[in-house]
């Protein structure tokens, strides 16, 4: 009977964790919604945007900008780690982590000066135990990063890059492909001609006229083009936690229900053993008293 009674009550804490799962599967899933509709809006402007600013560099102009420049040096590097505030998400921040450690580990053996700026509070807790120094911390980023705000960050990186305090800057985050595919990455995006991919190298055989000079297009238009790729990272990012939240809350879920279906064959054998020796006894009683 005892036994019984244990399995009752672990059943029912089982289910309720089944419920919690299934709540936290579905509040994720209209949150990676959310967060893909910007993500794909954002997409299509960033990389038009790219392939100008790919096509200008590859030009034959006589003004270039300055974070089209790679430096003479890359003594002072900067790496920004994209994490997230909560858990609950299966392996989404420690795939970032082991990448940014890696890197941290490269420039480290490279003597270089390095800047580690985290967002996340799961990251920070991960730097704080590996007694890892963070210079600028960020706990404000959910799953609706505000440009302004992420804005403030990349004029800030722009500022310093252009001024020489800053020659490199590396991004750890989670890549959104599509709703099945994303996988952590480190992208270098200062000097900017690692943004714009494979068609940096050369023209595309546009021609484009320039008023009222090309001067103060690209000065417009290149810190733009990175402004709106560093921006494209941070909602990236946010797509992908919200899906490594539902994939490992489903999992959570379905587990659970396998856990009662197990825990509800255990009780139901357990009764079916304490029915019989019941009936044991009470067959045995009548049978002593003939």
């Amino acid at each position: 009977m005892a036994n019984s009674r244990i399995l009752v009550k672990r059943r029912k804490a089982v289910r309720n964790i089944a419920k919690i799962t299934r709540t936290m599967e579905l509040i994720a899933t209209a949150r990676f919604k959310k967060a893909m509709d910007r993500a794909t809006e954002a997409a299509a402007y960033t990389k038009k945007i790219n392939e100008i600013v790919a096509d200008l560099a590859g030009a034959n102009l006589s003004f270039s900008h300055p974070l089209l420049q790679k430096p003479a040096e890359e003594q002072n590097v900067a790496v920004l780690v994209l994490t997230s505030n909560r858990g609950l998400c299966g392996g989404f921040n420690g795939g970032l982590l082991r990448l940014a450690m890696a890197r941290l580990r490269e420039f480290k053996a490279e003597g270089k000066n390095i800047r580690l700026e985290v967002s996340g509070k799961r990251g920070l807790s991960a730097m704080k135990y590996e007694k890892i120094a963070v210079d600028q911390a960020y706990t404000q980023f959910e799953d609706k990063p505000g440009f302004d705000e992420v804005n403030e960050i990349a004029s800030r990186f722009v500022a310093d890059f252009i001024s020489g305090k800053l020659h490199r800057l590396d991004i750890v985050y989670q890549k959104f492909q599509n709703a099945a595919r994303q996988a952590p990455v480190v992208e270098t995006i200062l000097p900017i001609g690692d943004l714009s991919g494979a068609t940096a190298s050369g023209s595309s055989g546009i021609e484009y006229e320039f008023l009222p000079s090309a001067s103060q297009i690209l000065e417009e238009i290149v810190p733009a083009a990175f402004k709106a790729r560093f921006f494209k990272c941070f909602l990236d990012a946010a797509v992908g936690e919200q899906i490594a939240r539902r994939v490992a809350m489903k999992a959570a879920h379905e587990n659970a229900q396998d856990m009662i279906k197990s825990i509800s064959m255990q009780y139901n054998r357990a009764r079916q053993s304490q029915i019989t020796s019941e009936l044991s006894e009470i067959i045995g009683g009548a049978a002593a008293l003939e």
